[in-house]
């Protein structure tokens, strides 16, 4: 059955692409069928951008013959049909994001397809990394040409979806590429909307039982926060035992969120006293909200965590996180990430 769905699948996204690709095909006689400028020896992709550039402006829904046609029209291909006929024999051609493209004059055919497929070469573009505080990610707009008070003012009109007490966690981690003159406010909508499908891909919001979306969106936010993507059913299941156990979360990815700290393995004593409803050392049960903005990996583990009576988990070396329901175990393997972490195996490579 799942190869069949999967048959499907990529039937239905072929038939997508030629669609869009084949759209308009008739406005092609328009425009000159002249040899292709050469390939260049040089990998386009990878050049940087430059005052010469040309801006290519992809909209929402736009052709294959729309797309062939502009970059005729401005000087970047030197025929419209030679671009066309690639883009319909590369299937990566579907995955060309809207928005404003910053594209080399006079590029064959392939080398332009090459630099549309660029992220770097979109402006605007915003790319939002799982785990990302909401902070950070209005950061990243600010990157992406939006001022601050323009953010300010869509937060502040913003109405969120039924059921959340908070934005945290609804900024879903994807890539986001709008067009020219998109404002904040439907920017942001876009992402909270990417969200509300991702959780009910997920099964989060028509979960039933002791937790509430929002609450499982919460969960799905540690799961992102404290565990490698092969660890992300273990490290529910242990959130689970200990809310099911009356036991603080003791997550110290919580207390970062607070302090806003990223990359800090280490967890001082000071910290876990800190008075705050994110720490949850002090207080019981889940955070009040969100600490970040899962991905559909950890979305996923929320809902369904991997059978385990496990309640205690800790990382001794990178990409060696162990779980136990032994107190006594969990003391031994202590002693050895201390261990490691003085030998400094936790410090960055970078």
């Amino acid at each position: 059955m799942i190869r069949d769905r999967k048959a499907l699948i990529r039937v239905a996204l072929a038939l997508a692409f030629v669609f869009v690709f084949t759209g308009g095909v008739h406005e092609l006689r328009k425009t000159s069928a002249a040899p292709d400028f050469s390939c260049s020896d040089e990998s386009s992709a990878g050049k940087k951008i430059t005052e010469a550039d040309i801006a290519i402006e992809i909209g929402t829904g736009a052709t294959g013959s729309d797309i062939a046609s502009q970059l005729f029209e401005k000087g970047v291909v030197k025929s419209s049909r030679a671009f066309f006929g690639v883009a319909v024999g590369d299937a990566r051609a579907a995955k060309i994001a809207p928005g404003l493209h910053m594209i080399s004059p006079e590029l064959c055919a392939k080398d332009a397809l090459e630099q549309l497929l660029d992220s770097k070469r979109i402006a605007g573009l915003i790319n939002i990394v799982e785990g990302e505080w909401n902070s950070e990610v209005f950061e990243d707009m600010v990157k992406a040409g939006y001022s601050r008070s323009e953010i300010k003012e869509a937060l502040a009109q913003l109405k969120l979806p039924v059921g959340y007490k908070s934005l945290e966690g609804l900024l879903f981690p994807a890539q986001y590429s709008f067009a020219k003159g998109t404002t904040a406010s439907v920017a942001i909508a876009t992402m909270v909307e990417r969200a509300q499908s991702e959780m009910k891909s997920a099964g989060i919001l028509e979960a039933r039982g002791k937790f509430s979306a929002q609450e499982l969106l919460t969960i799905a936010s540690i799961i992102q926060a404290e565990g490698g993507l092969a660890d992300f059913t273990k490290v529910s299941r242990v959130i689970r035992n200990r809310l099911e156990k009356g036991m603080p979360l003791q997550m110290d990815s919580t207390v970062h969120y607070v302090q806003k700290l990223r990359g800090n393995i280490f967890l001082s004593t000071k910290s876990t006293l800190l008075n705050s409803p994110y720490n949850t050392y002090r207080k019981y049960g889940l955070p009040p909200g969100p600490i970040g903005n899962p991905g559909k990996q950890a979305l996923l583990a929320a809902v369904n965590p991997e059978p385990g009576d496990w309640i205690y988990f800790i990382t001794v070396a990178p990409n060696d996180t162990r779980f136990t329901s032994s107190f006594e175990e969990f003391g031994v393997w202590k002693v050895e990430y201390k261990k490691n972490l003085r030998a400094g195996l936790f410090e960055s490579k970078e």
